[in-house]
């Protein structure tokens, strides 16, 4: 086996099967130079650990936490444990198409200084069946223009990270060394955009290509989407993009600034979870929604 140069670390909570598919599509990559490090946040069920026990396979790891640590924890204990030169944050619904490593390490290759690799990405649902539910359609919108592989950087990204995150976060190969040169944000609830931002911030650039070798899975109903509807995570959002845009305005980053006081993608998300909060007859989401849409 070569030697391994990119940590895949999978936070785990959630359904041993699609686990269990996520794990077996690290494995049928077209190179082997990967190690995976599966971290258990204490999901209830003894047989996962069993049958990580009877792979067989040196290149893959089980480690499963004393006391739950929450998502975003979770998420944290695995980067702080990174120690390869490259590091995907893979989600452990999500599968990987065999041509995954060879395409996103050749890019890392062509652009040696890129903090990060964004491939192309197709989207499913609970059944493995291609969909494009509005929030992807929105993310194909915002995302940079142009086709082919190209690298984005300096405040026009920032401004177009703050308009809407059109990442896909599992689906991300980032360069350790990038990562490791930025504190890492406390935020919780947007720590999958906080973390790109802050590295961005400070000169990271992000290298896009459109040749799709990552399948994400959207569920019809997640925790972040639940929240939402509730109208519970927007207080944080607010608190975060006031941050952010006192941060790009003391850089001199001032329409990245404008952009993160618009913050326009997370009012439309709250704008699209009224007509429930209305057919619920919820009032406490109601106001949660309406101060986020109009507060600035």
């Amino acid at each position: 086996m070569p030697a391994p140069t990119v940590d895949v670390m999978l936070p785990f909570f959630g359904d041993p099967y699609l686990l269990r598919r996520a794990v077996r599509s690290v494995q049928r990559q077209d190179r082997a130079d990967w190690r995976l490090t599966v971290v258990d946040d204490g999901y209830p069920d003894d047989t996962v650990g069993r049958w990580f026990a009877g792979l067989g396979d040196d290149r893959i790891r089980y480690r499963r936490n004393p006391q739950r640590l929450g998502a975003q924890g979770n998420n944290r204990y695995c980067i702080d444990h990174v120690e390869l030169e490259y590091f995907v944050m893979m989600g452990a619904d999500d599968l990987m198409l065999p041509h995954y490593l060879d395409t996103v390490l050749a890019l890392h290759d062509r652009w040696p200084d890129a903090a990060v690799v964004q491939p192309g990405v197709s989207v499913m649902d609970d059944r493995d069946q291609a969909v494009r539910p509005l929030a992807d359609r929105v993310k194909s919108l915002l995302a940079p223009s142009g086709s082919g592989p190209r690298e984005v950087a300096g405040e026009d990204l920032a401004v177009s990270l703050l308009r809407g995150n059109w990442l896909y976060n599992p689906s991300l190969c980032w360069r350790t060394a990038a990562v490791r040169a930025v504190t890492m944000p406390e935020s919780a609830d947007v720590f999958d955009l906080a973390l790109p931002l802050q590295v961005v911030a400070e000169g990271g650039s992000i290298v896009v290509d459109d040749h799709v070798c990552f399948r994400y899975r959207r569920h019809r109903t997640s925790d972040s989407g639940s929240g939402a509807a509730a109208g519970n995570r927007f207080a944080e959002e607010r608190r975060f993009f006031a941050a952010e845009a006192e941060r790009m305005a003391a850089r001199g980053w001032h329409r990245a600034a404008r952009a993160a006081r618009a913050h326009v993608s997370s009012r439309l998300n709250a704008a699209v979870q009224v007509p429930g909060a209305l057919l619920r007859r919820d009032p406490g989401a109601l106001r949660a929604l309406g101060t986020h849409l109009l507060t600035r």
